[in-house]
């Protein structure tokens, strides 16, 4: 079990870049705290220049690209702490570089340092902001921390170590301060007030606001104004319920005066997931490097999105996610059948009964065309009536009908229908939303397991590359 936590490193105020970055590698390299320098690792640098080579590079950047920022982030610092008694110095270490490799895609020098001088091992990964190139930096990205806590987490099963079990991010709270009321919300507590007290006109409704210390200006605009206010205030701005028109139809009787209840924030629309860009595919079509860049940070927000979206649900496993999104693709699915269904039967309901009132409508003048002896003159004269009586026959047969049904029945089981295929339509269309989530988090959670099945793979095939070289 680990737990993370990712801090951008700033220049601290009367030092250079060179001192800042000294003071913060040297603290994580503390030989007290590091084994005396036995736990200290780094990639694509020296632990003991290492900030010099950050500098390095820095200026190297600013000799390319001629950018140079004010408030520049000099380097990040990712503090990674395991439960105590669950992993040893060493594999901590490894699991900081493995961590660190994967966040950073291996584009950033870094150093890992373990500090053994508390009950738990903690990593201090400190890496440079500025690429191994030269020509960009990295980008503290929205949800950045998630990304790496989540990366953490995957790092620590595949070594068969625990997981923290976070509480969802939606029902996480944080301390808000108290709400001030506004001073409109202020008056419509008073006017709900005044009217508790069951004046009898608008007038009286005044009457008792004044007592209660507020001002009333009559004009084409009614207004009122209380004590510490210094503007007047217009009852029509004051919203529904609370106009002068409104309060004025209270008393009238046209309307009823319903307390305003307590405001709610609106809640923000959870974001939904989007399917990841094949970045390779984009660039052989012909997309520079600054759509790379965006897609690449795109890429992450949907990874980020979609391991919220099983965080939130209790997904922790791959047969897990494939299991529930199978049982909700078939309970969607069964509903989109019951809804066809159930429109089949209302069209066959409506069509059958409307041969039987044609063909309750014409009996007497098929009776009379029978009795004519089947004349064609007869015919000609109730042609529109006999042809709808012989569709409606016609019809009976196809369906085998010996006795017809009552359309009082009829009407009873369309009304029936059409009530059910009302309540699974508004279900449908909520779990088809749902359905929707759960599978692009599949697809998702699919292309990511792919990426790292790649990546595995390229460095199998590197290290039997190497393998001949050293034999």
């Amino acid at each position: 079990m680990a737990a993370t936590r990712l801090i951008a490193l700033h220049i601290n105020k009367g030092k250079s870049v060179a001192q800042c970055l000294r003071d913060r590698t040297d603290y994580a390299q503390n030989p007290e705290k590091t084994e005396k320098g036995e736990l200290v690792t780094a990639y694509e640098c020296d632990p003991m220049t290492a900030d010099q080579e950050f500098l390095l590079a820095k200026r190297q950047y600013e000799h390319i690209t001629g950018r140079r920022h004010k408030r520049d982030v000099i380097a990040y610092q990712i503090r990674q702490s395991f439960k105590p008694g669950e992993v040893t110095p060493e594999e901590a270490n490894a699991i900081g570089q493995e961590l660190a490799k994967r966040f950073t895609k291996g584009n950033h020098a870094f150093i890992v340092a373990t500090h053994t001088d508390r009950a738990h091992i903690h990593n201090h990964i400190v890496f440079n902001s500025t690429s191994l190139d030269c020509t960009r930096k990295f980008r503290d990205f929205h949800l950045s921390w998630m990304v790496l806590s989540k990366l953490s987490d995957m790092i620590c099963l595949e070594h068969k170590l625990s997981v923290i079990t976070p509480k969802p991010y939606r029902e996480r709270t944080k301390y808000k301060y108290p709400e001030r009321p506004s001073i409109r919300d202020q008056i419509r507590d008073d006017i709900d007030a005044a009217m508790r007290q069951k004046p009898q006109s608008f007038q009286e409704l005044v009457g008792l606001l004044e007592q209660a210390g507020y001002e009333y200006q009559e004009g084409k605009h009614p207004a009122i104004r209380g004590k510490n206010q210094k503007k007047f205030i217009r009852f029509k701005s004051l919203g529904e319920g609370y106009t002068h028109e409104d309060l004025r139809r209270v008393f009238t009787g046209e309307r009823e005066h319903q307390p305003r209840k307590p405001g709610r924030r609106t809640e923000q629309p959870v974001q939904k997931m989007n399917l990841l860009i094949d970045i390779q595919q984009k660039m052989e079509a012909g997309k520079g490097t600054g759509y790379v860049r965006w897609a690449k940070v795109f890429n992450l927000k949907q990874m980020s999105k979609a391991l919220l979206f099983l965080q939130e649900n209790g997904i922790e496993s791959l047969d897990q996610l494939n299991g529930r999104t199978t049982a909700i693709v078939q309970q969607t699915e069964g509903l989109k059948d019951s809804i066809r269904a159930d429109e089949a039967r209302l069209a066959e309901i409506a069509v059958l009964r409307g041969h039987i009132l044609n063909y309750v409508k014409t009996r007497e003048i098929y009776q009379g065309y029978k009795a004519s002896g089947f004349s064609k003159v007869y015919f000609e004269s109730h042609r529109q009536d006999l042809t709808l009586h012989k569709a409606a026959k016609e019809a009976f047969n196809e369906r085998n009908l010996k006795k017809l049904p009552c359309i009082r029945d009829l009407n009873a089981e369309y009304a029936q229908l059409l009530e059910r295929k009302k309540k699974n339509y508004a279900e449908y269309r909520q779990q088809k939303a749902q359905m929707q989530d759960w599978l692009m988090a599949q697809k998702i959670v699919s292309v990511m397991l792919d990426d790292k099945e790649q990546e595995q793979t390229e460095i199998h095939r590197q290290e039997e590359r190497k393998a001949p070289e050293h034999s």
